[in-house]
């Protein structure tokens, strides 16, 4: 059974720092594209980051880039997104997601998704 799980998100201030964790199961890491999304109230999904199953190459939003870093842990089946100087427009939930052999960023293209983490970042 595939499952996504993610943590390591909360309330901070503006500024901060906090690190995302994804933990999957039921599958081999290292054959998956993998990515984060995002959800504020209101509002679409949208695209965060991604890092791809073969060479490791990474895509980010134009909000994110410079700020967040998504890596990943293949003998730990383990995604990560470090995220950075946080400003309350990234206050959403966040979701992690696998795609098979993945080439893109795009979200239609994600097979597996986890619940969500709550990110809050106060001014």
């Amino acid at each position: 059974q595939v499952q996504l799980v993610e943590s390591g998100g909360g309330l901070v201030q503006a500024g901060d720092s906090l690190r995302l964790s994804c933990a999957a199961s039921g599958f081999t890491l290292s054959y998956f594209t993998m990515g984060w999304f995002r959800q504020a109230p209101g509002k679409e999904r949208e695209f965060v980051a991604t890092i791809l199953w073969r060479g490791g190459t990474t895509f980010y939003a134009d909000s994110v880039k410079g700020r967040f870093t998504i890596s990943r842990d293949n003998a730990k089946n383990t995604v990560y997104l470090q995220m950075n100087s946080l400003k309350p427009e990234d206050t959403a939930v966040y979701y992690c997601a696998a795609d098979y052999r993945g080439s893109g960023y795009a979200k239609s293209q994600f097979e597996y998704w986890g619940q969500g983490s709550q990110v809050t970042v106060s001014s």
